[in-house]
């Protein structure tokens, strides 16, 4: 008994494409030909395919059916790491799950990390879009820090965005006056948002630069204007501070010498 390409697809409901990508890369031996060129396919083609089917049912790829067959003389342990590797794919697929029911849950675009589903109605597009960047430069723990910091309402944050290109230098410094307190109370309560990259998985340097470019494409002149008059005033708070310290220090210095003198 012997079939044709089509008919040992019928019988086995492989396509017949299947089966020539089979014999291409060495898992189906080539049957013999009949004289005028067609293929015969025996017993022994039948089982084999059925093999190859059987196994794909269970998920193992070529690639590992191939190997496989290569470790006939431990096919225990071949199967125990097929069994391991369909396990973290199960895990896998588990965690997606996980994950789109969130998703659903709070009708949250499927780009954004599960974390801030909760949180992403009240984002905008741009925050949206940072957040792709932020998760590729932060670790996992400053990811959770940083959802702490987006959960808290800051209205200055919309106020910022609604910036135009073109806003005047007096609006600038408005908006530069009323966020500098904002964002410090915010870096007080949130001490590593003095120091964003510092755990970056990238290194401090290249998630820096990244955090940069980003700035720089999603906002515009006015709002990096804002943003970098914010920053100037907060280095001046910082510097009076020091100074005030410093003052203070010597200032008690005198009193301390004195104080010790008299005990003495």
């Amino acid at each position: 008994m012997a079939w044709s390409t089509r008919q040992l697809a019928g019988l086995t409901d492989v396509t017949v494409k299947a089966i020539r990508h089979y014999h291409e890369i060495g898992l189906l031996d080539e049957p013999e030909r009949t004289a005028n060129g067609y293929k015969q396919y025996k017993v022994s083609h039948l089982i084999r395919l059925l093999q190859i089917k059987r196994l794909r049912d269970l998920g193992v790829t070529l690639s590992q059916i191939a190997a496989m067959e290569r470790a006939d003389e431990e096919p225990d342990e071949a199967i125990r790491l097929l069994d391991a590797e369909l396990a973290a794919t199960v895990e896998r697929l588990n965690r997606v799950r996980a994950e789109l029911a969130v998703i659903l849950r709070h009708r949250a675009p499927m780009h954004v990390p599960p974390a801030f589903a909760p949180l992403s109605r009240k984002l905008s597009d741009t925050h949206q879009s940072l957040l792709m960047v932020y998760s590729a430069v932060f670790s996992d723990e400053g990811m959770e820090k940083f959802r702490e910091v987006i959960a808290e309402d800051n209205d200055i944050q919309d106020e910022l965005e609604a910036l135009p290109p073109d806003a005047d230098e007096a609006a600038i410094e408005r908006l530069a006056a009323r966020m500098a307190p904002v964002i410090r109370r915010s870096r007080e309560k949130h001490p590593w948002l003095n120091d964003l990259v510092e755990d970056s998985p990238l290194g401090p340097e290249l998630a820096g630069n990244t955090m940069a470019h980003a700035v720089v494409e999603f906002y515009n002149p006015a709002q990096i204007r804002v943003m970098q008059r914010v920053n100037v005033i907060l280095e001046q708070e910082t510097d009076t501070q020091d100074d005030d310290a410093a003052g203070a220090d010597a200032a008690n210095a005198p009193r301390a010498n004195v104080s010790v003198s008299e005990e003495r």
